[in-house]
């Protein structure tokens, strides 16, 4: 199984997760602050932790509409996709991601995690949920 990276692009955040040496799991490992469509910034940083990782595919969350269509922020998702494998020669997948951020805060909320704290880490929870579904897929 190759190593992977799972994100969550935002127009201000990119929630960020790595899988295991073995591929089974996803974690996470923080946010990276950005401004849509400042690539190159989004990018110093991620190559950084791609390098680091020895990651080989890029998981990229794909929120599409909940009746299945694409819009703004699923294209948004797409170029960001073509972007960052142009610019890292990696391959991207991109997964549905509908409800993550949804469930990650549900998750954050039932751990009574205070509203402060879980603005910290709401992006990075659902790049693991990302990663981990591609990996589950990916694993079957």
């Amino acid at each position: 199984m190759k190593r992977a990276i799972g994100l969550d692009v935002g127009s201000k955040t990119i929630g960020v997760a790595v899988s295991d040496l073995m591929g089974w799991t996803a974690q996470g490992v923080e946010t990276v602050k950005w401004t849509e469509p400042d690539y190159p910034v989004a990018f110093k940083r991620l190559e950084a932790i791609i390098k680091e990782y020895g990651v080989e595919i890029i998981v990229i969350g794909h929120p599409k509409n909940m009746n299945g269509s694409i819009g703004p922020r699923a294209e948004a998702s797409e170029a960001f996709a073509r972007e960052i494998e142009s610019a890292t020669g990696l391959s991207t997948v991109l997964v549905d991601e509908r409800l993550t951020t949804m469930q990650a805060e549900r998750m954050l909320i039932d751990a009574d995690v205070s509203r402060k704290k879980r603005k910290q880490v709401i992006d990075k929870m659902a790049a693991v949920m990302i990663l981990q579904s591609y990996l589950d897929r990916a694993n079957r």
